[in-house]
C-alpha cells in the first residue's frame, strides 16, 4: 500500500520516475474527458491561452490545434511536469506558439488582462485556497475573458472521496461549492455541466 500511495500522491507533484509514470499515465489515461470538457469551450477567437496546472502538455498541445491563431502559456509548479510539457509541445514551441513555465497559480507571474481564456484540467483539487487562486486568475484574463474548469470528481461520488483519503492535499469540491468561490472572486455568468453518466463536470465563468 505504501508503495500505490506514493504513486497516487505523484498527482499532486510529480517527480522522480513515479511522477515520470503518472504524467504519461494522466496524458492518456484524461484525454477523454478532457476533451469533453473541452466540446464546452466558448466559440471565441482566443489569442492568448493559459492552462493552469498544465501536467504533462496533452491539453495544452489539444487547445492549440482547436485555436489555430492563439498562442499558449502552460504553467505548472512542478518541474518534472514543466520538463514533460516542453517535450511534449516543442514543436509549437520552436514555432512560438507556445511556451511552458513554472508557476504557482495562487501567485501566478503573468502579465494582468492578457488572457482570452484560461483553463483549469483536473488540477484545482490541489489549489492552496480556491478563492485567492480564482482571484489570480481573474487578474490575468482581459474583460470578459472566459475561464474553464475540467473536473472528473464532483465532489459527491466515491472514487473523489477515495482518493482524498489516499493524496496529500487534496480536495474533491462540489458545483455549488467551486461557483461560490468563483463569485467571490469576480466571475460573473457561471455554468456548470454534469456529464450524463459520470462524476465528470465543468464549469465556464466569464469575467
Amino acid at each position: 500500500m505504501g508503495l500505490l500511495r506514493d504513486f497516487f500522491n505523484q498527482t499532486r507533484k510529480p517527480a522522480g520516475f513515479l511522477g515520470k509514470v503518472m504524467i504519461s499515465g494522466m496524458n492518456r489515461s484524461h484525454a477523454k474527458m478532457a476533451d469533453w470538457g473541452m466540446r464546452h469551450l466558448p466559440r471565441i477567437e482566443a489569442e492568448q491561452i493559459a492552462d493552469l496546472g498544465c501536467g504533462g502538455g496533452r491539453n495544452a498541445g489539444e487547445l492549440l490545434r482547436r485555436y489555430p491563431a492563439a498562442q499558449l502559456t502552460a504553467v505548472d509548479y512542478s518541474p518534472l511536469s514543466v520538463q514533460k510539457a516542453r517535450e511534449y509541445n516543442q514543436k509549437q514551441i520552436e514555432e512560438g506558439r507556445c511556451r511552458v513555465i513554472r508557476g504557482d497559480v495562487s501567485e501566478l507571474s503573468l502579465d494582468p488582462e492578457t488572457f482570452d481564456l484560461a483553463t483549469a484540467f483536473e488540477t484545482i483539487y490541489f489549489w492552496p485556497g480556491l478563492e485567492r487562486c480564482f482571484e489570480q486568475v481573474a487578474r490575468v484574463l482581459r474583460p470578459g475573458g472566459f475561464f474553464l474548469i475540467v473536473n472528473e470528481c464532483d465532489g459527491m461520488d466515491a472514487a473523489g472521496r477515495h482518493f482524498e483519503k489516499i493524496i496529500d492535499g487534496m480536495r474533491c469540491y462540489t458545483s455549488e461549492e467551486i461557483q461560490a468561490d468563483l463569485m467571490r472572486a469576480g466571475f460573473s455568468k457561471i455554468k456548470a455541466i454534469h456529464h450524463p453518466s459520470k462524476p465528470w463536470i465543468v464549469l465556464i465563468a466569464k469575467k
